[in-house]
């Protein structure tokens, strides 16, 4: 069994017993972001907090913010 599949089992066993099926896709949704997050900084695909700034500022000025 992959790691990956034995992670969201672990996850689910995790959950409590009333969990709903809509619960559990949350719940791996979250940790799928998570995960693509965390490698995204491995990756060093990362923007500093000056950087993202001026993403913003440049973005509200663009939409007449």
């Amino acid at each position: 069994m992959s790691q990956e599949k034995n992670e969201v089992l672990e996850l689910i066993r995790r959950l409590p017993d009333n969990v709903t099926t809509s619960d559990i896709m949350e719940e791996i949704y979250f940790k799928q972001q998570v995960d693509k997050g965390l490698r995204d900084v491995a990756e060093g695909r990362v923007l500093s907090h000056k950087e993202l700034k001026e993403r913003m500022a440049k973005w509200r000025k663009s939409a007449g913010r």
